[in-house]
């Protein structure tokens, strides 16, 4: 079993925090899965829950976040360069004691779903969307028989009910790893249709970001490249990446 552990800084600490290990490495926990030592204390998450994963995989990712973050003992890093953890943590703590409290938090984007709301103006824009969101909305009727409706305007969408049954029905028997994966997805591309295209392999990350990108990616056609904007995108890549990534690593043997 782990010894009392060393505990990461939660994901909402902002700034700078001291490198205090040396080196970083991976444990079989008593009773299966694995566990992550620094200088041979098992970490612990900062609700005080172990660190355990169910894969040598992922276990190893973590460990070699945490062998980097800062560089050396004594160096700074931040909860950004420990994404596998954030994302593990999250697994442990907040889904898997109740998985049904992330499923309801999801079912929220549905009304909110990005591919549904379009523009009426500019045209090249109205195409774009159309190009790029049609067929992804064909996708989910065709392999889960949902249709989403659509509008163009602010005003907000409410789906049907026999939308959000059919979203409940095919969240719920997902795993505590994909729900964790989807809780980034999700909120960083306000979409759960791009979202479960990824988790269930019909579409790679970096092409939902892209896709979940059109408007900004207009705009700046329109109006020139705008330097926030691109750092914004890039982390909101960057987030569904690691989702993805952190969700491989789960299913790995």
């Amino acid at each position: 079993m782990m010894k009392d552990g060393v505990r990461p800084p939660t994901p909402q600490t902002a700034g700078q925090r001291r490198r205090f290990w040396a080196a970083s490495a991976i444990s079989a926990v008593a009773g299966g899965g694995f566990g992550v030592e620094l200088d041979g204390r098992g970490i612990r998450l900062p609700g005080g829950t172990p660190l355990c994963v169910p894969s040598r995989a992922l276990a190893q990712a973590i460990a070699d976040e945490w062998a980097q973050a800062g560089g050396e003992k004594g160096g700074h890093f931040t909860p950004d360069d420990l994404p596998m953890t954030r994302i593990a943590g999250t697994m442990i703590e907040r889904v898997a004691p109740d998985p049904q409290a992330q499923v309801a938090a999801l079912l929220h984007y549905v009304d909110g779903e990005l591919l549904c709301y379009r523009a009426d103006y500019p045209a090249p824009l109205c195409r774009q969307q159309q190009a790029e969101w049609d067929p992804q909305l064909a996708w989910l009727r065709a392999r889960h028989g949902i249709d989403m409706a659509v509008t163009t305007g602010i005003m907000p969408l409410v789906q049907s009910p026999a939308v959000h049954d059919a979203w409940r029905a095919l969240l719920m028997p997902m795993d505590n790893a994909a729900l964790a994966a989807l809780g980034v997805m999700v909120p960083a591309m306000k979409s759960i249709v791009l979202g479960l295209m990824v988790v269930t392999g019909a579409l790679p990350a970096a092409k939902a970001a892209e896709i979940a990108s059109v408007d900004e990616r207009s705009q700046m056609d329109l109006w020139g490249k705008d330097a926030k904007l691109l750092e914004a995108l890039c982390a909101q890549a960057a987030e569904v990446e690691d989702a993805a990534r952190f969700l491989q690593l789960c299913r790995a043997e």
